[in-house]
């Protein structure tokens, strides 16, 4: 008689682990950071790919995903029947990032432990506020954990390199035009030969035809009658936005020479 396979849960969990992120490594990223008039989305798709990674959640919420597209598409629709339920039954205002976070975090949370396979997605739900300091970030990963991002966050592909550019580059309180340039760029140097999610460019700077660009813009909240903040940046006004090069390199002193 053959005796079953058996797996320590402690097991079981770090196979579960490895799965769902190379999973998350294999797709394209995407780079959340906030600027001086709101939350800016930022992400890497395939040319003329009609599926989007970033969307809005409700009125002032937006959301952004990095992984497998079928999983993480379930969990937006999810996620919008939950706001538009809970803002109807009680008041809109009440629907939040924290609260749908929350409800992210207990979902990626269960389907991790009782199920056989994880869901491969790394997920951000965003808020705009009335001013810089109410602007929230929330990082949801595949199970369950919730972290509250201050400045930026970089999810799915190959994330070192464009996380150490940002850490270069960023800066509180910038223009849009600058965050647009700051996030490309650093999306750029994941673009590699070779790289799972190089769009072929050689390593150059993203164009327009590989990126997919949102924000969750403040002024539309300061607007009569204006709840939704949620807006895509498409064709010519993203274009006008992209940078045309790298960022000149600092000049070189001349070597001093013996006389």
């Amino acid at each position: 008689m053959s005796m079953p396979l058996f797996a320590s849960p402690e097991q079981l969990m770090r196979e579960k682990s490895e799965i769902a992120r190379k999973g998350i490594a294999r797709g394209r990223s995407v780079v959340v950071l906030k600027y001086a008039g709101g939350v800016l989305f930022v992400a890497e798709i395939p040319a003329k790919s009609t599926l989007r990674k970033v969307s809005e959640l409700y009125d002032r919420i937006g959301f952004a995903a990095a992984g497998r597209y079928s999983e993480f598409e379930g969990l937006r629709r999810g996620g919008i029947r939950h706001a538009e339920l809970w803002g109807f039954a009680y008041d809109r205002r009440d629907v939040s990032a924290r609260q749908l976070a929350n409800v992210y975090a207990q979902s990626l949370g269960q389907i991790f432990t009782e199920q056989l396979k994880p869901f491969e997605v790394e997920l951000c739900v965003a808020e705009v506020g009335a001013s810089a300091e109410q602007d929230q970030m929330f990082r949801l990963t595949y199970d369950g954990s919730i972290v509250d991002e201050s400045r930026y966050m970089v999810m799915g592909g190959n994330v070192d390199p464009i996380v150490a550019a940002l850490k270069e580059s960023y800066s509180e309180g910038l223009e849009l035009s600058a965050a647009v340039g700051v996030a490309v760029r650093a999306l750029s140097k994941s673009n590699t030969p070779g790289n799972a999610s190089s769009n072929g460019n050689g390593g150059g700077l993203l164009t327009a035809e590989n990126l997919e660009v949102a924000v969750l813009d403040r002024t539309r909240l300061d607007r009569a009658h204006s709840r939704r903040a949620f807006r895509r940046i498409s064709g010519e006004a993203l274009t006008a936005l992209l940078p045309t090069d790298e960022p000149p390199a600092a000049e070189e002193a001349p070597p001093a020479t013996d006389k």
